[in-house]
């Protein structure tokens, strides 16, 4: 039986653990609470990175995070039905920042518009005015 090079194994073995893993939080009522994300798929998830950068590049620099490892994660989400871990993903969401307010268009005032909206309303009353009495 002849080796096979290590990018073309049909089935590769499970990885290891990554080691010391920052996990994205948020607040919950007991504390702090893991954020599970959903997978392309819609598969549910955890997800981690290896160093706090990779995590802010992601999530933004604002995101909370909690040191933990690989089995403490699993541990954390396993009861909740969550089997997958996510590490490094590259996430793909819109910037994290403040909402942007859309400025108000800003229309002049045409009172000819307004008169066309009152005849054409007059008409429309009038004409089932009539259906209606007959």
């Amino acid at each position: 039986m002849t080796a096979l090079p290590c990018g073309e194994d049909p089935e590769p073995s499970e990885p290891g653990p990554a080691g010391p893993l920052f996990v994205p939080v948020r607040p919950g009522p007991a504390g702090c609470v893991a954020r599970l994300f959903r997978t392309p798929v819609g598969g549910r998830t955890a997800v981690a990175f290896t160093t706090p950068q990779r995590l802010g590049a992601a999530l933004g620099d604002r995101q909370a995070w909690v040191r933990l490892s690989e089995p403490a994660l699993r541990a954390l989400t396993e009861p909740l039905g969550v089997r997958e871990i996510t590490v490094d993903p590259r996430l793909a969401a819109h910037p994290v920042g403040p909402p942007e307010r859309p400025t108000p268009a800003r229309r002049e005032w045409n009172p000819q518009a307004v008169g066309a909206l009152r005849v054409t309303g007059a008409a429309a009353l009038v004409g089932a005015l009539t259906a209606w009495i007959g």
